[in-house]
């Protein structure tokens, strides 16, 4: 039988952690979290979903396995320990915030719906104070987790802007469009070539960049639209690299639909690059009218319908034809709403206001 040696060691990890919490030591003070792993990515590592963030609050709170005075969860990276973690927090009188981002739909998770649901209703159910990560998250967590029983806010999420600053030039060349994170849907890559290949009918010097982790083959579509020699595949990357890939691009080309609160929106948005985008879930409000185009589709629980590829290459002409304009806001708009700093201090407050607060369960 093989062994994993990186879930042997995450199981390692975790063993000795509950060695150390369940040992009669005597209580830690101050503000100490948790962010339910034993590891957080560092600075610079690549990072996927929901642990982007834990990596921001760790430069400034650093991850507290065992001393932790503050547990802090994120919906898209919950623990595989989630039910004693929580267990523990309430016999601790630990307070818990729940970072809420998106929620399990039938579109998307099909009969999986009610077992993811319950491990984020849980969370959400145990949290003293829920960060939503946008108006789009508040409204899918209370039409399928209900509302949350302590306080709560709705905070984005938010990038370094000194990191993510426009390119000194745009890119030279015709215009090149960047399919940013992580095609985790088959649809969003299907869409993204799909949209390509109308606007090549107008820009043929046009590229494309495809980023992150596919889980689906491009083989064949890249033979049936004839875009071998016009897209390049990335691969994962880092924080670190991510400047560097965008200062390639003109545009972000955002195939998902009903996405909560995408940092790869911000991250773009801060380094100058207009979005186009379904105008759907929480990108609308990242984006707004200032930074790009959303392309209008229908939207439901039970079935994802993103824009047609003709009217997504539409609004990539319609970008192109005044991307000036378009960057200036992207900038503009990631700089005075998404910073990392006031995001960082906000979480400081809480933190704060939470371990001052007397924690009645």
């Amino acid at each position: 039988m093989r062994i994993d040696a990186a879930r042997a060691g995450r199981y390692a990890r975790a063993g000795w952690r509950w060695l150390r919490l369940l040992a009669p030591l005597p209580r830690r003070h101050g503000l100490r979290v948790f962010y339910g792993h034993d590891l957080v990515p560092a600075a610079g590592e690549p990072v996927a979903g929901g642990s982007a963030k834990f990596q921001r609050l760790a430069s400034r709170f650093p991850n507290d396995p065992s001393g932790f005075t503050l547990l802090y969860l994120g919906s898209t990276w919950l623990p595989r320990d989630l039910g004693p973690l929580l267990d523990l927090a309430k016999r601790r009188s630990v307070p818990v915030v729940v970072n809420q981002d998106g929620v399990a739909y039938p579109a998307w998770a099909g009969n999986r719906t009610e077992e993811l649901n319950d491990g984020y209703g849980r969370a959400l159910a145990a949290a003293d104070h829920v960060i939503y990560q946008s108006g789009f998250s508040k409204r899918s967590a209370d039409e399928f987790l209900g509302e949350p029983r302590g306080s709560w806010e709705i905070l984005p999420n938010a990038v370094d802007v000194s990191h993510f600053t426009p390119a000194a030039h745009a890119p030279a060349g015709g215009p090149v469009l960047l399919l940013g994170g992580d095609q985790t849907q088959e649809y969003r890559l299907e869409l993204g070539l799909r949209a390509f290949a109308q606007v090549l009918g107008s820009e043929p010097a046009a590229r494309l960049l495809v980023t992150g982790r596919l889980v689906s083959s491009a083989e064949p579509l890249l033979e049936e639209l004839g875009l071998r020699d016009r897209v390049e595949f990335l691969g994962r990357y880092s924080q670190r690299e991510a400047p560097a890939i965008m200062h390639r691009a003109h545009l972000l080309l955002h195939t998902k639909v009903q996405d909560p609160c995408p940092s790869v929106v911000i991250e773009a948005m801060a380094c100058g690059l207009p979005v186009v985008y379904p105008a759907s879930g929480g990108t609308v409000e990242l984006v707004d009218g200032e930074a790009g185009i959303g392309v209008p589709h229908p939207v439901g629980w039970d079935r994802d319908q993103p824009p047609a590829p003709e009217d997504l290459a539409d609004a990539v002409l319609r970008v192109l034809a005044d991307r000036a304009t378009y960057a200036e806001g992207a900038r503009r708009r990631a700089v005075e709403r998404f910073d990392v700093h006031p995001w960082l201090d906000r979480h400081e407050e809480l933190f704060n206001q939470l371990l001052a607060k007397p924690q009645l369960r």
